[in-house]
């Protein structure tokens, strides 16, 4: 029997392998990269983050929580049926095709997916695609619960992305303003994938489980899948930074996420409540989106040319800037006791000291810091710094 389950997770990978949604989101991830360091190279004359970070951090940054609630979906048994699956790749695939990223929040994908369930079952409507067959399932007998819940894991671990993942694949940008100046906005895009496995109906499992599992949508047989969870994050930033918006994204996203699996367990005393909850996740799951974008829309620009002195727009990852705690939107006033607005100056400063570099700093609360470093001879020459100046764009 154990050789069972054994067969049946190797099956699942085979499945995880075959799945077209998978290759669809590594060949966007390359794409996006690709695109990043052409756009960093237009504005700035050189690559600030490695071109394969967003494949890197596609499967990194995710796999623990894809981990967790794999553990939660397989022990409780947290079964979905087979077209529920099915629709979430139709879904994400269209998302990523139309390049629309902020679609491929769980709420969206998933509760697209159950409401493309619900119609077929209400309107008795099926379909036929190759050798795939799409029919409605009743999705009050157990579903609607267990998606819920699923949606409320996969919601939360979206929040926990945003805050702690975003911000490796943010780089800048230079726009130009209404009063025809140009400033540095941010601009994050992400699309991580978590291999999830999921619980189907299927057979193999409950000939060694008997009492297994407590969930389940009306069938005595279940499967593994082994299924890549599609979760995709944009957002252009202007008046903030990238570090002071993307936590209040994020855990405005980690309580929704919440919410919605309360609302799950509610539903198994009311299947209703499951539909209420997905709906008002996925409206407010919008609002969040909306409410974030409108606060971007001004004239005022967190990072932009100063007479204060020189503006960080980014700083480079291991570069001495970056070990000496230099941060965007933080300004430098002196290198080497010598004034500087532009990079050019900043090169020359610099050049007073080939071996060490002493900077005057104002912080972003406004108070002035020293900091200095040892410039090595394989050091960035410019410290590993990109200032906000005019420019041609």
């Amino acid at each position: 029997m154990v050789s069972d389950i054994l067969l049946e997770i190797v099956t699942a990978i085979g499945r995880f392998l075959l799945n077209p949604l998978l290759y669809v989101a590594i060949i966007f991830a390359i794409l996006l990269g690709y695109r990043r360091v052409k756009q960093e190279r237009k504005y700035f004359n050189r690559r600030i983050i490695w071109g394969w970070t967003e494949l890197v951090g596609q499967w990194k940054d995710g796999w623990l929580y894809a981990l967790l609630i794999s553990l939660i979906s397989v022990a409780a048994g947290l079964t979905v049926p087979k077209v529920f699956l099915i629709l979430v790749i139709a879904v994400s695939v269209v998302g990523l095709v139309l390049y629309f990223l902020n679609a491929l929040s769980p709420i969206l994908t998933m509760g697209i997916a159950t409401l493309a369930i619900w119609a077929m079952s209400y309107y008795n409507w099926s379909f036929t695609w190759w050798n795939i067959s799409l029919a409605g399932v009743d999705l009050e007998n157990g579903a609607i619960v267990t998606i819920s819940i699923l949606v409320g894991l996969c919601v939360i671990a979206e929040g926990l992305l945003i805050r702690r993942a975003a911000m490796k694949v943010t780089t800048p940008c230079v726009e130009k303003t209404k009063r025809g100046m140009q400033a540095i906005v941010y601009r994050s895009r992400n699309v991580w994938v978590l291999p999830i496995f999921f619980v189907m109906p299927g057979d193999a499992i409950s000939a060694v489980f008997p009492y297994w599992p407590q969930f389940t949508i009306g069938d005595t047989s279940f499967a593994l899948i082994f299924f890549p969870l599609v979760i995709g994050f944009s957002k252009l930033i202007r008046r903030d930074l990238p570090a002071q918006v993307f936590p209040k994204i994020g855990r405005s996203v980690v309580i929704l996420g919440q919410l919605i699996l309360i609302g799950g367990l509610a539903a198994y005393l009311e299947p209703m409540i499951g539909y209420m909850t997905l709906g008002l996740g996925a409206i407010i799951r919008i609002i969040i989106s909306i409410y974030y974008a409108q606060q971007d829309k001004t004239d005022h620009y967190a990072v932009a040319p100063s007479t204060k002195g020189a503006i960080i727009a980014a700083v480079f990852p291991d570069s001495p800037a970056e070990k000496m705690g230099l941060l965007a939107g933080e300004c430098i006033r002196k290198v080497n006791g010598v004034s500087i607005f532009t990079e050019s100056e900043l090169y020359e400063a610099l050049q007073l000291n080939a071996a060490h570099c002493r900077l005057e700093v104002l912080d972003r609360n406004n108070e002035i810091r020293l900091t200095q470093h040892v410039i090595y001879s394989n050091d960035h020459y410019r410290i590993g710094l990109l200032l906000a100046e005019p420019r041609d764009i």
